[in-house]
This record gives structure tokens, sequence and C-alpha cells, in this order.
């Protein structure tokens, strides 16, 4: 089974939301309705004052389905509508959704809700629709500061992927030759380790998502 994930690299992140409305125009949405939201995380007091520089730090933090390893969603559905699929992710069969909205109690990170008009819980499907037939999901295709990258958790964070930039094409390339360009994280990386690479907060669920965050204090507890 694939582990498919989005890794997105914070300090990159400029908070500009385009991840949020590229997904809810892909996925038609509802109005009031997420199924990415960008927080802003601080400002925060970073140690001493020195000069001119303020002693605080902030950074933005793109929250979505996690698409988890053993997903507290999937343990109290009565009806199975929750489910893991052939390729990793945790995806709502909307045939068998009763709207009772177990799932979203126990979600712990406030990204499902319920369709008021078909009375059926919706998330971040991860684009299975789009994935599958090797395209990147919608908000890391659409992510101007290419700060979220997509990839198979079993291939490494390095070898997850992202739209290249086209300006390094050349000239003559078509539309098709840009939009189907990839690069790794790896090419355009700056130098991380192991304690900048962070989950939110696991409560059982092993959540799949990372960020990466460098130079600056992760505010949620592992």
């Amino acid at each position: 089974m694939s582990h498919y994930a989005i890794m997105t690299d914070l300090n990159r992140c400029v908070g500009c939301l385009s991840c949020s409305v590229a997904c809810k125009t892909v996925s038609n949405v509802p109005i009031g309705s997420f199924w990415i939201k960008v927080l802003r995380v601080g400002p925060n007091k970073c140690g001493d004052y020195q000069g001119k520089r303020p002693n605080i730090e902030t950074y933005f933090l793109p929250m979505q389905c996690q698409h988890c390893k053993d997903p507290e969603c999937v343990k109290v559905r009565p009806t199975e509508a929750s489910h893991i699929a052939a390729d990793g992710t945790i995806q709502i069969d909307k045939s068998k959704c009763i709207g009772c909205q177990f799932c979203v109690m126990a979600y712990p990170y406030n990204v499902r809700y319920l369709n008021e008009d078909e009375r059926v819980v919706e998330k971040c499907t991860l684009c299975t629709q789009k994935t599958a037939q090797g395209e990147l999901p919608q908000c890391v295709a659409q992510c101007g500061g290419r700060a979220r990258f997509f990839g198979d958790l079993d291939e490494g964070i390095d070898n997850f992927e992202c739209p290249a930039n086209p300006t390094k094409q050349g000239k003559g390339v078509s539309y098709d030759d840009v939009h189907n360009a990839r690069q790794k994280y790896s090419d355009i990386a700056k130098p991380y380790d192991a304690s900048d690479v962070h989950h939110l907060p696991n409560v059982g669920n092993n959540p799949k998502f990372l960020y990466v965050l460098r130079g600056r204090t992760w505010q949620g507890k592992e």
C-alpha cells in the first residue's frame, strides 16, 4: 500500500491562501466550509531584543485532513462510510454516509464538516481523481511559493514533488510541458535535519502529513 502525503515547507509558505482557494474551487466546497485552513501561528516571542530587529516570530500553517495511518474517524464510523482506500488515503463513501457526524466529533483537526444540502460529511480527498492520473493535488499544483510537495512516504520526503519553475523550462515550451514538469524537494530545499520535521498533534491517529520548519519554534506538540 502506498502512503501518499503532503509535505509543507513552512519557511517557504507566505500565507497567500492559494492552496485553500484552489481546493475550494476544484472541489466545490460550500461557502463557510474549508478542506484546507491556513492558520497564522504567532507572533510569538523568540529570544532577546536585538537592536531594531523585533524579538518575535510567526509562520503560516496550512491544515487539512492528514490522511492518518490509524485514523480515529474510521474507528467510530457506524456504516463504514469513512474508510482507508487502497492508496492509503482516507475517503468517504457518500452512499453509506448517514450524516451522524460521529467522524466529525472524533476528528482532531476540525476540517471535516457536514454538507447541509446533501446531509453527508465531506473533507479533503487528496485529489484522488487527479493523483490517480499522475497529476498533483490541486493545492500543490497551485502553490505559487512552491511550499507544498506531494509524494509517497515510503520514498522519503526528498523525493516529494511540486511543479517545476516555468521560468527555468526555456523558450518555446507548451502549456502541457510546463504543466507536467516536476521538481523534487531535494532540488530546491534548503538544508534541514530531523528536528526540523514536524507533525500535527498525534492523539493515536498517527498523522501522515509533514511540516518542515527551520529556525523557528514549532508551536504544536508532536
